[in-house]
């Protein structure tokens, strides 16, 4: 669940917002004054929406102070004054969607929803993502990739490459291969794992998968 931050000093309209914003299943603060929202910087919400104008603070201000704090957290800001010249400011100052006044709240909803989904689904991808150059491991999706072309892997062949790519540079026993590939329960022989990395081998030849006599395979670090 999203945490969002509004900073907004007219009553009714943050009213509005807040009810908008938490129909969305998102937990949401409000503030209508910059000095509290000042306060709040540290706890760190997912998401800031931030009037420019504030009766306390400079709204620039709060959202240099946002950015300083937490340079990757996304801040919609919102403006009545001279919209060009607040856009402009706002998005050098690192805010990251503007909204001129008067807007429907439906549409700072669909910029929240863009926004967030671009920022965390974005990172999600990069941490589910496994480096194994000049290939990459796709965990969410449970593929294999070169470039932007898909490796036709088999379920097994997967499971042994992430098993390879998670375990870099150890020796791993064909029963460790074993019992991660095929389960515990697992009735055959190991020939089962030299025949599953040969397939490997020939699907990703760049893969450096090393073979030690006598006990199992070990993937070294390029």
């Amino acid at each position: 669940m999203y945490s969002v931050f509004l900073v907004e000093d007219e009553v009714n309209l943050c009213q509005i917002l807040t009810t908008y914003l938490t129909k969305e299943g998102w937990t949401v603060r409000s503030f209508t004054d910059g000095q509290s929202a000042l306060q709040a910087i540290e706890e760190q919400p997912h998401l800031w929406i931030l009037d420019i104008m504030l009766p306390d603070i400079d709204g620039y201000q709060l959202l240099r102070s946002i950015k300083e704090a937490s340079p990757e957290v996304p801040v919609i800001f919102i403006s009545a004054r001279d919209a060009d010249l607040d856009r402009i400011i706002g998005l050098e100052m690192g805010g990251d969607d503007y909204l001129a006044k008067p807007f429907l709240p439906r549409e700072l909803v669909l910029r929240a929803h863009r926004l967030l989904e671009r920022v965390y689904k974005s990172r999600e991808s990069k941490r589910s993502a496994i480096d194994l150059q000049p290939y990459t491991l796709d965990e969410e999706r449970r593929i294999a990739l070169q470039g932007c072309y898909n490796i036709e892997l088999t379920s097994k062949e997967y499971d042994m490459v992430l098993f390879f790519a998670k375990h870099r540079g150890q020796a791993l026993s064909r029963d460790q291969i074993i019992n991660h590939v095929w389960g515990e329960d697992y009735v055959g022989t190991d020939r089962s794992v030299d025949d599953l990395v040969r397939r490997l081998r020939r699907k990703m030849p760049e893969l450096r998968i090393e073979t030690i006599y006598g006990f199992g395979y070990r993937m070294t670090v390029k």
